[in-house]
């Protein structure tokens, strides 16, 4: 293209322009409000990385990044999920977070869950499911079980936040079925749902998809705000849509919706790539006109976009119109020039360019390092540093500079000199930064020099410089070259020390490079590092100040989930098998995805299959439900091995988990064709899988197709059909009310659980009625009392929030008054002490104390908690005086929690004393005490104190977890004490070992 005319042109114009400095950008009429905006949504897009160069700003570290640290997109999606409020972590949210990432072997989440008696809320539920937001298959079975939780009904806001969790773990499919079981509930979308849907699909490229729901937005009784507009926008111009972004653009400006600086970047990149400069000129203008941003700093950014798009004829076009409006070009925008001049093979005319910055007497070093760059990228070293050496003396090298001319000599293999100008770059006072000592570092693994490469690493924290992801990624690739594994897994220890975040990228291709080496313990150490970072909670997740929170819960992700039908499923008399054969298989089974590698590794593994082991690996494996379906046709296969009905329900179940209802469906009817029984027990896991998910209706359906085959309901077939049915999705109460009817009329005793789903559900629908024939019908079973039956009746209005019809109801017992006010006396005062109603509790406490009814522990410990909770010390040990005077002696519960008080109040000598006299006259800590304390001292800074209850937990026989070693490892490390860090690190290791060598 010839454009020589034009260019002699603009040359003209440089050469009389006066050039003008970096200005504040809050001038010219800019507003305040709208300078703060900008700055803080600004960022810079990333065209492709062929164009990165052109793309970087001479101020990109001075610009904002978005708070989240998320993709382009996700910058408003946060904004979505937590409406940037200031989330008040109550200590219920986080008791029930640390139980649902906190879940273990040998008792289930749900059972958990059921036991602790907690009171649901939408408030409460959405923040929970966030704190999830790093174990979405956790999220998931807690919004599950929900369904099932008698007096809570989902809500939009808990869906909402469930779809954002799911999208961004890109599971689309279970997005679409939440987004379908919504409609089902009759749970409206709002413009929220709908603006996380758009944007997440944006972020996928699945644009048609986005547009479609865009659509049905606007088809619905909901208008797209803002946010959504942006949103959309910013997915078009990721996607390089210019044209269709350019008429959403219209639309927005149409219904005058806000655009950020960050976006109009974006659009001007978008368009000016498709080559629409006309469009690029038109966004220009408006947002001088609309947006009242300084020309000055549009004309910049539309400088900068016919760059990245190798524009130049426009460019040049661009700059000549700037001269005729008579406005000045800054240093920013001769950079921009010279920098698409490059990038379009021009270097001669960014030359003269240069040329002319000299005669005006105008040193810039980025301007001389793109050339630099430029000449190093076309193989032109001779000429890169005889520039080099000329500016070097005008003091306007930047570190970029200098780090680009290191890598280059360390790839042609000029160590000594690349190291010559390290050192250069230190003597004369030239900041460095994180880029500039990785490449050195990285230059002295190359030469296998690992101890000077960790020595100039570590210097980092020295300059006081955080070293980057990326600085660490590039360290061990480096140290992925020479082969140094024991190294590696130190650069690992040393991100997780620090806070830094290691992808799963990174661990798949460590993996894999493990097993390629043969490396079995390094690759057991690294999926051992990949499981404890997707459980970690970060700390934006983690809530604070919770007293009675169970920190010693170890939040292992990847635990089967135990139903409560194991229980009723058929037991064998005798074990046939040992727990290591089963641990073996279940980590064969979870090693790969590849079937044919895992085939492999079965047909090596020298046991003999029977159907009780089989029974055992299912159960134990149900998270890899693929795998362990597989597992199930492989064997049953083998010669001598048959499959028991045991065997079979459990893979029916294992199928259900994983929603594979076809599956489920087939082993049924195989078993019908292998001649294997189908019992009660199979149909119970049938229905159960059924009703958990909302099919309620072919739950029914299998329940009276169980009947018609003469097979007869157990108690366990009622109770999880009328769960189900009561359940939030698939919700049928009047199916319930019939089938509960029918099974008290054949004799079949409902157990607490179910009395307490089923009456919780018939006090959130208001059918007292109902309720109350429930309670009078447990009357002909004599193991139901009526104080009993009453407070069942009374926990559910209380979790109901009908606290006034619960408080009625407790005057309606005759003669058994006083034995039903024992039963319900605690779950009502920590009911109101739960809704914040202190003076009636205090109130109701009065009232039983006359009565002769003296508060019990429980009561006393709520009281308590909640005066802590408040902050109110004294009141706190007035009240433990108070118990003690009583004869009701406090537990260990009780002092774990005053001790977390102390702390948190900065009283570290009363926790500390408390603590002694506890070893001295018991009750002796328990785990949750250490656990409690050790979170508590770490958080304020008290690290070393928190390690001295490490050694004392082992002195005392008790097992430090996982959380614990970890939360006082990096306590230490927080607090520079990385020689104690250590020590912490290597007991960990020894406790392993020895806990290993012992089983």
């Amino acid at each position: 293209m010839n454009f020589g005319p034009l260019f002699n042109e603009i040359l003209g114009i440089l050469g009389t322009e006066n050039l003008t400095t970096d200005e504040n950008e809050n001038s010219s009429g800019f507003s305040m409000f709208k300078a703060i905006h900008s700055v803080k949504n600004e960022t810079d897009v990333k065209a492709s990385d062929g164009l990165q160069g052109v793309c970087e700003n001479a101020d990109k570290k001075i610009e904002k990044k978005n708070v989240y640290n998320l993709s382009s997109l996700e910058d408003t999606q946060m904004e979505i999920l937590s409406g940037n409020e200031l989330i008040d972590v109550s200590p219920v949210v986080h008791q029930i977070t640390g139980i649902v990432r906190g879940e273990n072997d040998v008792v289930t989440m749900e059972e958990k869950l059921k036991n602790a008696d907690f009171s649901y809320t939408e408030d409460i539920v959405d923040k929970v499911l966030k704190r999830c937001f790093k174990v979405p298959h956790l999220a998931l079975r807690f919004f599950n079980w929900l369904k099932l939780e008698a007096g809570f009904r989902h809500t939009t806001e808990t869906y909402n936040t469930l779809i954002y969790i799911a999208a961004e773990a890109k599971e689309f499919e279970l997005v679409e079925e939440l987004v379908e079981e919504m409609e089902k509930n009759y749970c409206e979308k709002n413009v929220k749902t709908w603006t996380i849907l758009i944007s997440h699909y944006g972020k996928a490229k699945l644009i048609g998809k986005a547009l479609l729901v865009f659509e049905k937005m606007q088809k619905s009784s909901v208008e797209p705000d803002g946010t959504t507009y942006r949103i959309m926008l910013r997915a078009l111009c990721t996607a390089g849509q210019a044209n269709i972004a350019l008429e959403f653009y219209k639309e927005m400006v149409h219904k005058v919706v806000e655009i950020d600086l960050g976006l109009y970047k974006q659009l001007l990149n978008c368009l000016a790539l498709s080559g629409d400069a006309a469009a690029v000129r038109v966004v220009g203008d408006n947002m001088i006109r609309v947006s009242e941003i300084p020309e000055h700093r549009v004309y910049g950014l539309m400088l900068k976009s016919f760059c990245i798009a190798e524009r130049i004829r426009e460019a040049l076009e661009l700059i000549r119109d700037l001269k005729i409006k008579n406005i000045n070009l800054d240093s920013e925008n001769f950079e921009t020039l010279v920098k698409g001049l490059c990038r379009a093979d021009r270097i001669e005319d960014a030359l003269e360019i240069v040329e002319i910055m000299k005669k005006k007497n105008i040193f810039y070093g980025n301007v001389y390092g793109i050339l630099i760059n430029t000449y190093l990228r076309r193989n032109h070293v001779s000429m890169a540093f005889n520039l080099f050496q000329e500016i070097k003396h005008s003091g306007h090298v930047t570190v970029s500079t200098y780090t680009n001319l290191m890598q280059h000599l360390f790839w042609t293999n000029e160590f000594q000199k690349a190291l010559e100008l390290y050192k250069e770059m230190i003597e004369t006072g030239i900041k460095l930064d994180s880029v500039a000592i990785t490449a050195v570092a990285a230059g002295y693994v190359r030469q296998n020099c690992i101890s000077e490469a960790w020595k100039v690493f570590k210097s980092m924290e020295e300059l006081g410089i955080k070293a980057t992801p990326k600085s660490y990624t590039i360290f061990i690739k480096e140290l992925c070259k020479v082969s140094r594994t024991d190294e590696i897994i130190k650069v690992l220890n040393e991100m997780q020390a620090s806070k830094v975040t290691i992808g799963d990228d990174m661990f798949r291709r460590l993996s894999s490079y493990m097993e390629k080496k043969g490396q079995s313990g390094k690759l057991e150490e690294i999926k051992q590092m990949q499981s404890a970072c997707k459980c970690r909670p970060t700390e934006k997740e983690t809530p604070i100040g919770d007293l009675c929170s169970q920190p010693e819960q170890e939040f292992e992700c990847e635990q089967v989930e135990h139903l409560r039908l194991d229980q009723h499923l058929p037991q064998s008399t005798s074990k046939s098998y040992s727990k290591h054969s089963i641990r073996e298989v279940c980590q064969i089974l979870s090693s790969s995805k590849d079937w044919c590698f895992i085939k492999e590794k079965l047909e090596q593994f020298s046991v003999q299959f029977t159907p009780d082991l089989v029974e055992e690996i299912l159960r134990n494996c149900s998270l890899y439900n693929g795998n362990a379906l597989r597992f199930f046709t492989w064997v049953g296969k083998q010669t001598g091995y048959c499959h028991s009905t045991g065997s079979y329900n459990m893979a029916i179940k294992v199928a259900g988990l994983g929603k594979n209802f076809k599956q489920m469906k087939s082993l049924f009817y195989e078993m019908g064709r292998r001649g294997c029984q189908i019992t009660s027990d199979t149909w119970t896991v049938m229905i159960m899988m059924y009703g958990r998910t909302g099919l309620t209706d072919i739950a029914l359906s299998n329940f009276r197709e169980m009947k018609s085959s003469g097979c007869k309901p157990t108690q366990s077939t009622y109770k999880y059909l009328i769960i189900s049915l009561c359940g939030k999705k698939g919700r049928k109460i009047t199916e319930a009310i019939q089938i509960y009817q029918e099974m008290i009329q054949v004799g079949s005793i409902p157990d607490k659980e179910l009395l307490e789903t089923y009456l919780g559900c018939l006090c959130e629908v208001n059918k007292l009625s109902d309720a109350r024939s429930c309670i009078e019908s447990l009357s002909k079973f004599g193991c139901f009392t009526i104080p009993l039956t009453y407070s069942l009746y009374v926990r559910a209005l209380c979790r109901a929030g009908k606290m006034e019809e619960a408080l009625a109801l407790t005057n309606e017992v005759g003669a058994e008054r006083n034995m039903l006010d024992q039963y319900t006396y605690g779950s009502i005062v920590h009911g109101l002490l739960r809704r914040g109603q202190l003076e009636e509790a205090l109130a109701k406490m009065e009232s039983m104390k006359h009565a002769g009814i003296r508060p019990t522990v429980h009561v006393y410990t709520a009281l308590l908690v909640h005066f802590l909770r408040e902050k109110r010390i004294n009141k706190a040990i007035e009240t433990l005086e108070e118990m003690k005077d009583a004869g009701c002696q406090p537990t260990v519960v009780t002092y774990s929690a005053l001790i977390c008080g102390y702390v948190r109040m900065g009283k570290i000598s009363d926790a500390w004393n408390v603590f002694h006299q506890l070893k001295q006259n018991g009750p002796l800590p328990d785990f949750k005490t250490y656990s409690m304390f050790i979170t508590c001292l770490c958080r304020i800074g008290k690290s070393e104190e928190a390690l001295k209850l490490i050694f004392e937990m082992l002195d005392s026989g008790i097992v430090p977890s996982t959380v614990n070693f970890r939360t006082v490892f990096y306590g230490l490390n927080r607090e520079g004490k990385q020689n104690l860090a250590q020590i912490v690190q290597q007991k960990k290791l020894d406790l392993q070992k020895r806990r290993k060598m012992l089983t």
